[in-house]
C-alpha cells in the first residue's frame, strides 16, 4: 500500500473525501449486549501519526459490498497510534462489522462533523448526560479532562442504562473517579445483584446543585432522554447556549450533499451532530423532523 506524507494525506482528503482509507483492527473488546469497541490503525504509517480528531466527531466505517456507517470515535484524541469506534450492531453494516475479528481490514473515512467545545469551557463546571450508546461520543471528553483537570470546575457524569448488563467501559469507572470525576450511574431496571441507583438520567438532575452562572451541559442520547435533560438543564436557569446535544439522524455520505440526516436547517453530519440547544430549539420538538 502507499504510504502518503501528511501533505499528501490532506491534499487527498479535499481533493477526494469519498475515498477510504484502510485501517486494520488491533482487537475487539465486548462492552455490552451488541456492543463492542473496535480498536483500529491505520495501514499507512504516516496517516497513523498525521490524523487528528477532536473529541465528538465520527468517521464512516466500510465494508466493501456492505456499505458504510457513521460512527463515532470514542477513544483518547491524543493517542496516535490507534482508534477506537464503540458499535451497536444494529443493521447490515454494523452486523457485518460484529464479523469482524483482529487483523482483519476495515475502510475509514473522516473525521467528520463539530465537536464538544471543550477548549471554551476552561474553569467551568461541565455536567455530562448520557444514556446508552450514547457515552461513547461523551467518552472523548474525559480522556481531554484527566490529562487537563485543573482547567476545569467540577465534572459530573450522570450515564443510565436499561440494566447492569448494558453498561458500558465499566472497567474504566475507577479512573474516572481517581481523577477528580463524579459519577452518577443509573439503571432502568436493576437485577438481584444491583445496589445502585435505579431511574432514568433526568430525574438524576435532583440529586445534583448547579451554578448556572457557570455551568455547562453536554448530552447524548435518546432522543426522548435528551428532550428531558434540556427540561431539567433548563428548569436550573442553564442557558439554551450552554447546553450542547449530540444528534444521531441517518448520515450517508458525511459531507451534507446526500441530505438524508436533515434536521431543519441544518446537516447533522455537517453541522453537527454538535450542536447548541440555541440553535435546535426551533425545530427540536417538531413530530417527524
Amino acid at each position: 500500500m502507499t504510504a502518503y506524507s501528511p501533505q499528501q494525506t490532506a491534499a487527498i482528503s479535499l481533493v477526494s473525501p469519498m475515498l477510504p482509507f484502510r485501517a486494520e483492527i488491533l482487537s475487539v473488546q465486548p462492552e455490552a449486549p451488541l456492543v463492542s469497541t473496535y480498536w483500529m490503525r491505520f495501514l499507512d504509517p504516516e496517516l497513523r501519526t498525521s490524523y487528528q480528531f477532536k473529541p465528538g466527531q465520527f468517521n464512516m466505517l466500510s465494508i466493501p459490498g456492505m456499505g458504510e456507517a457513521a460512527i463515532s470515535i470514542s477513544s483518547d484524541s491524543n493517542d496516535h497510534q490507534r482508534v477506537g469506534h464503540t458499535v451497536r450492531f444494529v443493521g447490515n453494516v454494523t452486523n457485518a462489522i460484529s464479523r469482524l475479528k483482529a487483523g482483519d481490514v476495515i475502510g475509514v473515512r473522516g473525521p467528520f462533523g463539530t465537536s464538544w467545545p471543550l477548549e471554551d469551557h476552561h474553569g467551568k463546571d461541565i455536567f455530562i448526560a448520557a444514556g446508552g450508546i450514547g457515552l461513547p461520543p461523551l467518552r472523548p471528553i474525559l480522556y481531554q479532562v484527566m490529562a487537563q483537570r485543573n482547567n476545569f470546575g467540577r465534572v459530573v457524569v450522570i450515564y443510565g442504562a436499561r440494566t447492569p448488563d448494558d453498561l458500558q467501559f465499566t472497567r474504566e469507572y475507577k479512573a474516572w473517579e481517581e481523577a477528580g470525576i463524579e459519577l452518577i450511574i443509573t439503571v432502568d431496571r436493576g437485577d438481584e445483584k444491583w445496589t445502585g441507583l435505579v431511574g432514568v438520567v433526568p430525574l438524576m438532575f435532583y440529586r445534583l446543585r448547579m451554578d448556572p452562572r457557570k455551568s455547562v451541559v453536554y448530552t447524548c442520547g435518546p432522543e426522548i432522554m435528551i428532550r428531558f435533560v434540556i427540561f431539567e438543564a433548563l428548569a436550573r436557569r442553564i442557558t439554551p447556549d450552554q447546553i450542547y446535544v449530540s444528534m444521531e439522524r441517518n448520515m450517508r455520505c458525511g459531507l451534507g450533499l446526500c441530505g438524508h440526516c436533515q434536521l431543519g436547517p441544518y446537516f447533522v453530519c455537517k453541522d453537527g451532530p454538535v450542536f447548541t440547544y440555541e440553535q435546535l430549539q426551533p425545530y427540536f420538538n417538531v413530530e417527524d423532523l
